[in-house]
């Protein structure tokens, strides 16, 4: 069954978690289809998970559109949500043209990153026939460093208005990400729309983990990721047991 917004948004009422992955080839994409993920995210995190680069503002459009493609090869079920790399959102004109790129390419929504300050290329898009998925908290295009937004009373109260600015914009859904735990659930129980959480705690109406960290790609474990497997040493013990098969003359038989 092909998952909708109507789907996403029917799970947040029925208070029941929405599951999120990031993935950016077709062997993940169908692998996470296959296992029934609700969103898949084709995120800019690409550049420093797949691509090798230092920041996600290497990123292109370009990037974005050959990875959405081939995301969209595996994916046929999940909710498919493409990420407006670095600079492709400046202006309400780049925005549109650049999220009609993505939905050609087979995205059912794009992200953009940004707090109040959006509201307006969201709406555009949305009054342009786009489905959009704000993003606020810690924006990696935005900031320089990871941080958790909100602790003190001023940046809660941006965040709290900007969520509301962007639902009142036209965006479906809105990812939260290292907002504090009581702030985010604060702002999940205002929206009417879903709230998609990374780093800000279980009160949010679903999840998204980078598919790095879930799997143990990453030699990193961040503070709130959890490894659902340790693929890294994995892969490491097979091409360790190749090379030495290949050079006894084990293999091929």
């Amino acid at each position: 069954m092909k998952k909708d917004l109507k789907y996403i948004t029917e799970k947040k009422l029925a208070d029941f978690p929405i599951t999120m992955i990031t993935a950016y080839d077709f062997p993940s994409g169908q692998a996470m289809d296959e296992a029934g993920i609700d969103c898949v995210l084709v995120g800019d995190s690409v550049g420093t998970n797949y691509l090798g680069l230092s920041n996600e503002r290497e990123v292109t459009i370009a990037d974005m559109l050959h990875h959405t493609s081939a995301v969209r090869r595996g994916v046929r079920n999940a909710f498919l949500i493409a990420d407006l790399p670095f600079g492709c959102a400046d202006t309400v004109e780049s925005a549109l043209a650049n999220s009609r790129f993505l939905i050609e390419k087979g995205a059912d929504c794009v992200k953009i990153e940004g707090w109040s300050e959006k509201a307006e290329i969201v709406n555009n898009l949305v009054n342009n026939g786009c489905v959009v998925c704000a993003h606020i908290g810690y924006n990696p295009q935005i900031h320089n460093k990871p941080a958790v937004f909100g602790k003190d009373k001023d940046q809660a109260e941006d965040l709290l208005n900007s969520a509301s600015v962007l639902a009142e914009a036209g965006a479906s859904l809105i990812v939260l990400e290292k907002v504090p735990a009581e702030l985010a659930e604060k702002i999940s129980n205002n929206l009417k729309i879903p709230t998609i959480g990374i780093g800000s705690g279980n009160g949010c109406d679903g999840q998204v983990l980078v598919i790095n960290d879930l799997l143990g790609l990453s030699p990193k474990l961040f503070k709130h990721v959890r490894r659902f497997a340790n693929l890294r040493q994995t892969m490491l013990e097979a091409f360790k047991e190749y090379k030495r098969a290949v050079e006894n003359r084990e293999f091929p038989a």
